[in-house]
């Protein structure tokens, strides 16, 4: 019981990172002080994520957002590696229309990448569709890992 009390703050802060995930606008918000591979690390495993539970080469991603970031840009790249069809971002299509590019048979697909202030805690939020995959990060000497499972909110 001790062991756990222990770790309740640190408990309670995943919950609270993994609460909200209709957070708008989407994108990247680690800005130029996020270490170089850590993109590329969270990308790669929000794509292993996203294999599991949408099978490539049979699921095309619409993407609601602008990719100009470090992590959209791994991310989009890996998907392709893995056999997903990516339908792009559009801006004259989304800024006509006055909402994010959710057109096409594919399943719409946006990202939050962030971090609470003065922390060494990242949190990658992906939706897909009307659902949500979200996850914590744990970064230490320039390297980060999971800080939890994945949390699937449908």
């Amino acid at each position: 019981m001790r062991k756990l009390l222990g770790h309740a703050p640190l408990m309670f802060l995943l919950a609270g990172l993994a609460g909200c995930a209709s957070i708008e606008p989407y994108g990247n918000f680690l800005g130029a002080n996020a270490p170089a591979t850590l993109n590329e690390k969270l990308a790669a495993d929000t794509v292993k994520q996203l294999t599991v539970l949408y099978p490539p080469a049979s699921t095309r991603f619409d993407l609601g957002q602008p990719t100009p970031d470090a992590y959209g840009s791994a991310l989009v790249e890996s998907l392709r590696i893995k056999g997903y069809a990516i339908l792009e971002f559009e801006p004259d299509e989304a800024a006509s229309a006055g909402k994010p590019n959710t057109a096409g048979p594919g399943l719409s697909l946006r990202y939050v990448l962030d971090a609470p202030a003065s922390t060494n805690l990242y949190r990658v939020t992906v939706m897909v569709g009307s659902q949500s995959l979200s996850r914590a990060y744990v970064a230490q000497n320039d390297t980060v890992a999971p800080a939890g499972a994945w949390v699937r909110k449908e």
